[in-house]
């Protein structure tokens, strides 16, 4: 059992009835950190992914379901809960955050990662990493996302203000992926727009949102 498989079945097992109040309270406050995303949107099964890989990796989610696990299943829990977080670009299967300077070699992935990586040339990308020794395992998790080529230059430049205000990487990541998300909902914006150091900050919330969460950075 590897770990690919073991969220694929953490993922599945957060589709029952029992865990639908947690999942919508996770999947809410996920929202108001990186943007909403609906059925209707073009990127939603990018972000529904980039949910679930928050939701086993910060969002501990296993524990929640870690009784109907297998114990080949539940290995994977800590490595999972210590998923490394970065701005990658690749470099063959080389990934390089460009956030942290981490270098990492790549030896598992998922299909889908795989044919971003193959056509996605330096195109920086938010995804986790998790890494085991036995068995020795450098495995990119489902829900990686791609930011547009054309942002690059923007992307840096937000970086440097994020550096510069000692933002974390959660705070500096999730506004990317909200900016990424103005980038794609606004048509014919261009990146400087939607890529913007003052876009850092949190919105303020006006009203009740969905689910009225409780937002954790």
């Amino acid at each position: 059992m590897g770990v690919l498989e073991a969220v694929s079945r953490i993922v599945q097992l957060g589709g029952a009835a029992a865990h639908m109040a947690r999942v919508a309270a996770m999947r809410a406050a996920f929202e108001v950190r990186t943007g909403a995303f609906a059925p209707e949107d073009s990127w939603f099964e990018e972000r529904s992914r980039a949910f679930w890989c928050n939701a086993v990796t910060e969002g501990r989610f296993g524990r929640a379901v870690e009784a109907d696990l297998t114990a080949e299943e539940r290995i994977w829990l800590p490595a999972l809960e210590r998923a490394h977080r970065g701005l990658f670009r690749a470099d063959g299967r080389i990934l390089i955050d460009v956030w942290s300077g981490a270098q990492l070699a790549l030896s598992l992935l998922d299909d889908e990662s795989r044919a971003e990586l193959d056509t996605g040339q330096d195109q920086m990308f938010d995804g986790r990493v998790v890494g085991t020794d036995r068995p020795l395992v450098v495995a990119l998790l489902p829900g990686a996302v791609f930011h547009s080529l054309a942002a690059n230059t923007a992307i840096e430049r937000v970086l440097a203000e994020a550096r510069a205000t000692s933002l974390s990487t959660s705070e500096t990541l999730n506004a990317l992926l909200r900016m990424e998300r103005t980038l794609r909902s606004l048509s014919r914006v261009k990146p400087a727009y939607a890529y913007r150091p003052e876009a850092l900050a949190l919105p303020a919330l006006t009203g009740p949102t969905r689910g009225s969460p409780k937002i954790h950075t």
